[in-house]
């Protein structure tokens, strides 16, 4: 009996045991650490890729003129108002003029006295010209003594000295007054250019310190986008190549542009390169300077190739590679990674043929020769 009872409570463990391990091994196979990776696979193409490179920038003037004052004072009028369209020469807005009428007036009594002397010094010269001649003729005649002929000529080089200080005096009096003048004219803020106003930083009353701006002028023409693109994505960047601009405001229009230059200086801190794109026709209306805009800039196109998306692209212990489907089992193939395209297309120049397949996507990291499951597509796989 004893035995009995033992054999049965040995058939009821078993009883318990075997299906839990049999679950605990389906469920390792097929949910587990044992279980094949999920992964979604690609065949590879040959094509021809239309490269292209996508940045970010915002509306800028290459030319910007702040005008304001040579000289401190307070403003009399600013003619001109944000927005406004101005040509070359216009006034913009005038200083108070102060007492500058009055140093004007002063200065020019100052040289008119000094016309004065110079008429009262020419006159002295005269004099002692005719003196110093009459004595060298009385001394040659001798009708008088040597001593008061070289009198007369000391007072004949006294008197041409004094001339000639009357003429620097005259002069001196002559700039100062044009200089005044200059002054006066520079009261009045010019327009440099034909432009469009685009800020206006102060009002009729206020004072300002020389070279503080009362408004702010750009060239319509000069406008452009200062564009940044990732450094890492920029190569092929160059002057010369078409682009494609798309405003803020406007994100259902496309502008045609160019790039006109690759800044030498790169952006260290951000690790872009930057460049300017010019339109090839100004929107209208005229863009705020400012705003940002996408620019997309066409690279030439690239020849036929194999061809994969970029989320297929790998690196594994410093190669890069993708992981290739051979006999169902995942092998790691470095490959030689060309030129892309903004759809996540990238051309293989070496290390893939068309026809092979390779991983897209993998619900966790692959290993060599590890199980695989191929699936139509993993769950956020490609999704941000």
């Amino acid at each position: 009996m004893k035995i009995l009872s033992f054999g049965r409570k040995n058939l009821a463990l078993l009883a318990v045991l075997v299906p839990l391990l049999l679950l605990f091994l389906f469920v390792a196979f097929r949910s587990g650490p044992l279980a094949p990776v999920k992964v979604t696979v690609v065949t590879v193409e040959n094509r021809g890729l239309a490269p292209a490179l996508f940045g970010l920038g915002t509306v800028e003037s290459r030319y910007t003129h702040k005008i304001g004052p040579t000289i401190s004072g307070r403003i009399r009028q600013v003619t001109v108002q944000v927005g406004d369209l101005v040509e070359s020469g216009q006034l913009l807005g005038e200083m108070d003029p102060v007492d500058f009428e009055a140093r004007l007036k002063a200065q020019a009594a100052v040289l008119a006295r000094s016309e004065a002397l110079l008429a009262e010094a020419g006159a002295r010269v005269a004099h002692a010209r005719r003196e110093a001649a009459r004595y060298e003729e009385l001394w040659q005649a001798h009708a008088t003594s040597a001593e008061l002929r070289e009198v007369r000529r000391q007072e004949l080089l006294l008197a041409q000295a004094g001339l000639e200080a009357a003429r620097q005096e005259q002069a001196r009096g002559r700039a100062e007054l044009d200089a005044l003048a200059a002054r006066r004219h520079d009261l009045r803020l010019l327009a440099p250019i034909a432009g469009l106003v685009v800020a206006r930083h102060a009002e009729p009353g206020t004072t300002l310190v020389a070279g503080q701006a009362v408004v702010e002028l750009i060239d319509p023409a000069s406008v452009w986008v200062n564009a940044r693109f990732d450094q890492v994505s920029a190569r092929g960047l160059a002057a010369g190549l078409s682009a494609k601009i798309v405003l803020r405001s406007r994100p259902q229009e496309s502008l045609s542009g160019l790039v006109l230059r690759v800044e030498p200086l790169a952006d260290a801190v951000t690790e872009e390169m930057l460049a300017k794109v010019l339109f090839a026709q100004l929107p209208t209306p005229f863009p705020p300077i400012g705003e940002l805009a996408e620019v997309t800039v066409a690279l030439p196109p690239l020849p036929s190739g194999p061809v994969v998306p970029n989320a297929a692209i790998q690196r594994l212990a410093g190669q890069t590679g993708v992981w290739r489907l051979v006999d169902g089992r995942p092998r790691f193939t470095p490959v030689e990674v060309g030129g892309g395209d903004l759809e996540g297309l990238v051309q293989i120049r070496a290390g893939l043929a068309a026809g092979e397949r390779v991983v897209l996507y993998s619900a966790k990291a692959l290993r060599e020769g590890c199980r695989l499951a191929v699936v139509a597509e993993l769950p956020g796989a490609g999704k941000k």
